[in-house]
């Protein structure tokens, strides 16, 4: 799992370390409102969902970055999200993006700013041909972060997510390798 650089952002696997600004939004019941996961209930419980994933990162094929905050002149690393590959499609070298920012960090382009990277390298390392994400209709934020990073909008698939006890209608976007590298020109891969 490599780490990965932006203007503002350095881009790594979770640690167990992070518990406490991981909780300072999944424990937010307002974050997981458009999500498919439930709030977090205490700090215990981010914190062993963290020692969880280094089991995941071991195996080689989980690809999820938290997002630490360089901006501001901050001392301390802070994780203020996390963005990468929710699940991919081999056979057809496809991924699926997504991202979830800290309150307190949303409306600074960050969720963006992420997922260009993390995109590049999926498009430069592991040589996929289309990057896609979904969001649960109602995330406007989320759309508009697909918006600005250039993928187009291909529909919507009607109660396509349970989430708690309500089935909830799903949007669906994508861009392919060739867009992508039109509308964001630069090296295969930044490390």
């Amino acid at each position: 799992m490599p780490v990965l650089m932006t203007e503002r952002l350095m881009l790594r696997r979770m640690k167990p370390c992070d518990a406490a600004d991981m909780f300072e939004y999944a424990g937010d019941p307002e974050v997981p409102k458009y999500l498919t996961w439930s709030v977090h209930p205490n700090e215990d419980f981010t914190r062993d969902y963290l020692e969880f994933l280094e089991t995941k990162y071991r195996e080689g094929d989980f690809f999820d970055w938290a997002l630490i905050w360089r901006g501001d002149g901050m001392v301390r690393q802070k994780m203020i999200g996390t963005c990468g590959f929710a699940s991919f499609d081999f056979r057809n070298n496809s991924a699926e993006i997504g991202y979830v920012i800290n309150p307190a960090f949303r409306g600074r382009g960050i969720a963006a700013e992420a997922a260009v990277r993390v995109m590049r390298y999926g498009f430069g390392e592991l040589e996929l041909n289309r990057i896609e994400a979904r969001y649960i209709i109602g995330n406007d934020a989320s759309r508009r972060v697909m918006d600005k990073i250039g993928m187009r909008f291909e529909g919507v698939k009607r109660a396509g997510i349970l989430q708690g006890d309500r089935y909830r209608d799903v949007g669906f976007c994508a861009i392919l390798a060739d867009d992508f590298r039109r509308l964001h020109p630069g090296p295969a891969s930044l490390r």
